[in-house]
């Protein structure tokens, strides 16, 4: 299958890591705007071919699907530009700054008879995926509570978000490019969610949006679920996941560490380690190679993939609702935004 990217910047090479991994799949072009950054990028990667405009690429390399990883503002015009070339879309999150935007790349694709999968890959973390091995096999029970606690120390002092220096200028920055991963990640392990009361502010000066957050959500099994975090408090250089999470339900509790080792307790004794298979390689458990290979997998059987452009909405319109919630002070039903024109 034959693939080429639009963008050329950190993240990027985390995705083209991977898909040299994948067996069946080639990535022949990478292309980029600003100047000379495709060159580099394809030089590294050993790519063999790169160009500055993205339409000229799909219109002469013709690729099976096209991995879009680029600011969220330019996605909905490069969905639009694949759509047309009838080019099915990977598209990494955030979906889009606007309700309307996303549900037009949904709409986009739809006419045009191509797919368009979110590139979510949070839910693909090993230790994730056990958990919710864990789940189906009924350790836990009904569950009833879900935790996630973050401290992310990389947005201390004047130059924060070393890595990602363009989040200082957002105007909505922990929930929209980073909570969105735990929220995706509790839908995944909980269900749907029904409403979300959410309070922010900004600690760090240095930046325009938000950096500290507390969600509380309900879900629509009745379960309940919080998000407790900022990106001030934490260690500069955190472990592998930058987090702890918990969940609970009536036979049985699982915690990850921020190592993202996972401890089990049945309720009857001490927490036990649970042992599961752990990736060193990749990005965060090689999460993003399993990913990809759902992707391909999905595309050549035509099974919905699980970050589906439709079904993701219901992840981003939580993300909407959040900020809605804190706005207004008061509890949002997503059902609010899923059924609204904005």
């Amino acid at each position: 299958m034959k693939g080429t990217i639009i963008g050329a910047g950190w993240f990027a090479a985390q995705h083209i890591e991977a898909w040299q991994r994948m067996p069946g799949v080639r990535i022949t072009a990478v292309a980029d705007a600003a100047p000379g950054r495709a060159a580099e990028f394809a030089d590294r990667w050993k790519l063999p071919a790169y160009y500055e405009d993205a339409e000229d690429m799909l219109a002469r390399e013709r690729p099976d699907f096209v991995d879009i990883v680029t600011p969220s503002p330019t996605h909905l015009k490069l969905v639009e530009l694949a759509a047309n070339s009838r080019v099915h879309v990977f598209c990494q999150k955030p979906m889009a700054p606007e309700w309307k935007e996303c549900t037009a790349m949904v709409e986009a694709v739809k006419e045009a008879g191509v797919r368009l999968f979110m590139h979510e890959n949070w839910r693909w973390q090993p230790w994730f995926r056990e958990i919710r091995r864990l789940i189906d096999a009924g350790f836990c029970g009904d569950l009833f509570q879900s935790t996630f606690f973050m401290r992310g120390g990389d947005g201390r002092g004047t130059h924060p978000y070393a890595q990602q220096p363009y989040l200082r200028a957002m105007d909505r920055v922990l929930i929209y490019e980073m909570l969105v991963h735990f929220i995706d990640t509790m839908r995944y392990l909980m269900g749907d969610v029904e409403s979300v009361y959410c309070s922010l502010r900004r600690i760090n000066p240095a930046i325009r949006g938000e950096d500290c957050a507390i969600i509380q959500m309900t879900f629509e099994s009745g379960a309940l679920g919080l998000i407790d975090s900022n990106r001030w408090s934490g260690p500069a250089k955190p472990a592998i996941t930058n987090q702890t999470f918990l969940i609970e339900g009536s036979r049985g509790s699982v915690r990850m560490t921020p190592e993202g080792d996972l401890w089990t307790n049945d309720l009857n004794g001490p927490d036990r380690a649970q042992a599961f298979e752990k990736p060193e390689n990749g990005y965060k458990g090689d999460s993003i190679f399993a990913l990809h290979r759902h992707f391909i997998e999905s595309l050549s059987s035509g099974a919905r993939c699980e970050s589906e452009g439709d079904e993701y909405l219901r992840t981003v319109a939580v993300v909407f609702a959040c900020y809605e919630s804190a706005r207004r002070n008061e509890v949002v039903y997503i059902r609010e935004i899923l059924e609204g024109d904005s």
